[in-house]
């Protein structure tokens, strides 16, 4: 079987094309076929004038049909789309979703953060780890970060925040948005031994990459803050330069990355393991638990 996943998100959207296989016997085995992003930055438009400018949705529309193509073209027998924090925050919003589908038949929903909170770690990562430990999902995006918090196996908390890195870009995340976050962390965690930290998102698993650590060993909050010194101290021209980074990757990774060392930070968390996952795994997962139920 064949699922596919469309997320669309405020810095960027993704298709995940993936194959399901499954006997009665054992779990399914989720093969990722194809992965396409293509970066919209809707929170640029959302952000400074609370709607989606005409140029933009037509990006998204072109976007929309190409996916559809792509679908087609892999024969997938389900999708699942969603749109978070610039969407939800879009005035036209309603009007764009009811034109997209009326144009390529995807029917996007626009979720809550607290759904897509829980969309994350509904990609299953924690199961395979060691149950004595606790574990804060931290899901960084454009818009929001998501935090979910794990102990003994079981969901103690999840939050969705109006802090993400288009909106430290645009200066729109006030000294009371983090000190609620801050609150929060201090308020749920504080006192919890043996956490570990799980990122997600676009800009973590780009430093995973970059640190060259082997899969499954974690990543320092010292070296977060190394690469944090490191990019804040060039300019954007450089970051790309030096780096190899895309642009529309080299301006939001410092946001992002001094989104991960606060709550690192306040969670007291010295290290991070980065799946290198994301909401459209955690979106797959979901539509195939939706489908078999």
């Amino acid at each position: 079987m064949r699922l596919a996943a469309i997320d669309i998100g405020t810095n960027a959207s993704r298709l995940l094309i993936t194959e399901v296989i499954s006997n009665e016997r054992s779990a399914p085995v989720f093969n990722k076929l194809n992965l396409v992003r293509v970066p919209l930055r809707l929170g640029f438009d959302v952000f400074e004038t609370g709607e989606i400018s005409k140029p933009r949705i037509n990006m998204i529309l072109e976007t929309m049909k190409a996916y559809a193509h792509l679908m087609k073209a892999y024969q997938v027998d389900r999708h699942i789309a969603v749109a978070t924090s610039a969407m939800r925050d879009a005035k036209n919003r309603i009007d764009i979703v009811r034109k997209i589908y009326l144009e390529t038949g995807i029917n996007i929903e626009v979720i809550s953060g607290d759904f897509e909170a829980s969309l994350i770690y509904e990609s299953h990562i924690a199961e395979n780890l060691d149950t004595n430990s606790n574990y804060l999902y931290v899901d960084v995006g454009g818009g929001s970060t998501e935090l979910t918090f794990f102990t003994a196996g079981e969901l103690v908390f999840k939050h969705s925040f109006n802090i993400g890195t288009i909106r430290l870009l645009k200066d729109l995340v006030h000294e009371s948005d983090w000190d609620f976050m801050k609150d929060t962390i201090k308020e749920n965690i504080k006192g919890v031994k043996n956490t570990i930290a799980i990122g997600t998102g676009g800009n973590i698993n780009k430093i995973f990459s970059m640190s060259k650590r082997k899969d499954g060993k974690p990543i320092q909050l010292e070296l977060l803050k190394d690469y944090y010194k490191e990019f804040s101290s060039c300019s954007l021209e450089d970051r790309i330069r030096l780096y190899n980074l895309r642009s529309d990757r080299a301006d939001v990774i410092v946001p992002a990355l001094l989104i991960y060392i606060q709550v690192m930070k306040w969670a007291s968390i010295d290290e991070m393991l980065v799946p290198k996952i994301g909401l459209a795994d955690g979106l797959v997962q979901h539509l195939y638990a939706e489908m078999i139920h």
